[in-house]
């Protein structure tokens, strides 16, 4: 969402509430009570409803993951120039969304998972702001296949490769998430922050 529309109604909201604050005998009349209403209840919950809005999908930003200090390596990983870098292959070649790069991926993390994922996104906060954030970083849970599979599902590529149907089973268990598809021998390159500062790196062209 634009940020115009938020800022429109917290302008107005601030107008009627000091208005009422500076003018109080206006609230004597009934139109005034319903202004008082307005302005000190009504306005300011939209206006929170609409910033909250307008804060999530900026969080879904690629930018914004990688304006915490300790997310800059994964960013610079996206640039690795190794094509069995999966994170780097799909962002270089534009397989995701280059701004959302790390929601695409990463879809139930934070507070776009469930109850659990959102009180951990509050820690993150605590964490970022108030304290240490703790290295390594490590996922809470294994990688679900999930978060390939709805972008692959039914995909050429994926459904009739060689590797995928060499076994019935395998693709069996691929979809239910059994056999991972970052197992050793598989897409097992991801970020690979321990080997950061001994790979070659690609330059976009401007």
């Amino acid at each position: 969402m634009p940020i115009a529309p938020v800022v429109a109604v917290l302008a107005i909201t601030l107008a009627v509430a000091g208005l009422v604050v500076f003018r109080p005998g206006l609230t004597a009349a009934k139109g005034g009570k319903i202004l008082a209403f307005f302005g000190l209840f009504i306005f300011p919950a939209v206006a929170a409803m609409l910033g909250f809005e307008s804060h999530i999908e900026r969080s879904k930003q690629t930018s914004f993951c990688l304006s915490c200090h300790i997310m800059g390596p994964y960013g610079k990983s996206l640039y690795v120039d190794d094509p069995s870098y999966i994170p780097a292959a799909h962002f270089q070649n534009a397989r995701v969304p280059r701004d959302e790069a790390c929601y695409t991926c990463h879809t139930d993390y934070s507070l776009y998972g469930g109850l659990k994922s959102k009180v951990r996104g509050l820690h993150h906060l605590y964490a970022q702001y108030l304290s240490t954030p703790k290295q390594p970083i490590r996922l809470y849970h294994p990688y679900n296949n999930r978060e390939c599979l709805h972008c692959h599902l039914g995909a050429r590529s994926f459904e009739q490769g060689a590797v995928h149907t060499a076994d019935p089973q395998t693709m069996l268990d691929i979809k239910s998430n059994k056999l991972s598809c970052t197992s050793s021998g598989c897409h097992e390159n991801v970020h690979n922050i321990a080997q950061a500062n001994h790979l070659k790196y690609w330059t976009p062209q401007p």
